[in-house]
């Protein structure tokens, strides 16, 4: 039987009290699952990570993650900020930035030599441990995308959420994401927030629709006039030639098609 590793319920959200967000949402993320949430800017994808990791708390309804509340488990879920958000300018190096995702492991100075193994192990991981001594601010984009999720790995969470987390990178580098994406499916639950329809032709077990409202979809029965509805314009389909991936050669427009 299926493990329900997230659960919400009737949940509402409102910026100041009357600016509604997210209307009655229900939701079940079963363990293992690799799920892609979709919905326009402003739709509450963001929002809704924001009240998965306890950041803020809904109006009204229920979440409870791995059986208990947000703020006993926060500590289970790893989270990968859109890198835009992420302030460049301060002076830390690629392995401070990954050891602060351990803070909530253990007691002790930031500087404990248990820290820094954990998150040398995790760049490792990651295959960027050459990049440990090189400060956040010099490396590449694809690069920071791999420390950030070295960082969210380091606290060993059972979730992953990951928020546009292929924005402003290069198309290798995102072909290089979508291997590592795979490969971290095999150990944990992923909800990964995308604007890139291609996306959702991957390894993915449901699409997550959000636009105030949540409507859940499976990838085969996922067509164009279910992006148009969450959209609420017209938008063109992508078909993925699946001997390529990058986003470039190998594909083909299509006005309503099913693959995306």
């Amino acid at each position: 039987m299926s493990e329900h590793i997230i659960e919400i319920e009737n949940l509402n959200y409102s910026y100041s009290g009357n600016h509604e967000v997210l209307k009655n949402v229900n939701l079940i993320v079963d363990r293992g699952e690799n799920c892609c949430i979709l919905g326009p800017n402003g739709g509450g994808k963001t929002t809704l990570l924001r009240l998965l990791l306890g950041f803020i708390k809904p109006d009204s309804g229920s979440i409870r993650i791995l059986g208990d509340t947000v703020k006993n488990v926060r500590h289970k879920i790893g989270y990968m900020p859109q890198i835009q958000h992420v302030d460049t300018d301060f002076p830390l190096s690629v392995l401070d930035v990954v050891t602060m995702g351990t803070m909530h492991k253990t007691f002790g100075s930031f500087f404990d030599r248990s820290k820094k193994n954990i998150a040398m192990e995790m760049l490792e991981r990651m295959n960027v441990a050459h990049l440990a001594k090189r400060t956040f601010n010099e490396i590449s984009g694809g690069e920071k995308q791999r420390v950030l999720i070295a960082r969210s790995l380091a606290s060993r969470p059972e979730i992953l959420l990951l928020d546009e987390p292929t924005a402003n990178i290069d198309p290798g580098a995102e072909q290089c994401f979508y291997e590592m994406l795979d490969e971290l499916q095999k150990n944990l639950t992923l909800l990964t927030v995308s604007h890139d329809l291609g996306f959702v032709h991957r390894n993915i077990s449901r699409i997550i629709c959000v636009n105030k409202f949540v409507k859940v979809h499976s990838p085969a029965d996922f067509t164009a006039s279910d992006v148009n509805e969450i959209y609420q314009h017209h938008v063109k389909m992508v078909e993925h030639n699946h001997d390529c991936l990058c986003g470039c050669a190998g594909h083909s427009e299509k006005n309503g098609g099913r693959n995306v």
